[in-house]
């Protein structure tokens, strides 16, 4: 089944990227029944097949676990699909770029063309406004709903301490968006080393955000990314 066979690939391309390590998911809507999603079991997310996908519904309950255990955190994703039924795949990640943007009040802004979706905010998560003393993991359904109540409509929202949730209206854009963004923060950190204190950093302005929104799906990069993590896939296979 394609769409299950795009998920597998989206689990290694962001692995391979550095997005995600042992840690993180991605899941995607399913294409038949909105109320449902897929997610992979809880496993690194390079050593992800078809056969670790596990079917839920959006109360993140498993239609048919067959003693495969869930990953904890997701709710992320069950909540963020009843909240924005436009939203076709989600992913949570510990983008280390990413991260300390998230516990400073340095804020990301759109400097790369490929990452210009910044520019139309990225709301941070504050865990400790829903519940104090946690680990930091939205493993509850009220969690992930403050989670998908404070992403609201943007394309990406930070998470205090721990990384980022970002979604898309398919897997190649929500894949995309999260390896550019871990690029995006990166490059920033060093415009910001260069430019020092007193030095001058050129961001997109509002405009050119608009007018790239529009076109960042990244439909070149996904096929290629897509294939080569297919070949990696069916090779362990052998």
């Amino acid at each position: 089944m394609e769409p299950l066979e795009d998920l597998v690939a989206a689990y290694r391309i962001l692995a391979e990227h550095g997005v995600i390590d042992a840690y993180g998911h991605v899941s995607l809507r399913s294409p038949r029944d909105p109320t449902r999603y897929y997610l992979a079991r809880s496993i690194a997310p390079e050593k992800v097949q078809e056969e670790d996908l596990l079917e839920y519904d959006l109360d993140s309950r498993p239609l048919d676990a067959q003693g495969r255990e869930s990953v904890r955190e997701r709710f992320i994703h069950g909540e963020i699909y009843r909240s924005r039924p436009e939203v076709m795949a989600v992913v949570h990640n510990h983008s280390p770029s990413v991260v300390p943007f998230s516990v400073t009040d340095v804020p990301m802004r759109p400097l790369f063309h490929m990452a210009a979706f910044i520019g139309e905010g990225l709301p941070n998560f504050e865990i400790r406004d829903v519940q104090k003393g946690t680990d930091l993991l939205v493993k509850t359904p009220q969690l992930g709903e403050a989670l998908a109540k404070k992403l609201g409509n943007k394309p990406a929202a930070l998470m205090r301490g721990h990384g980022a949730v970002v979604v898309g209206e398919g897997l190649a854009r929500a894949v995309g968006r999260s390896v550019y963004l871990e690029l995006s923060a990166r490059m920033q950190m060093q415009a910001m080393l260069l430019a020092g204190e007193k030095g001058k950093i050129t961001y997109l302005d509002e405009a050119e955000v608009k007018a790239s929104n529009p076109v960042q799906d990244y439909a070149r990069a996904w096929p290629l990314w897509r294939e080569k993590a297919l070949a990696r896939a069916k090779a362990e296979r052998r």
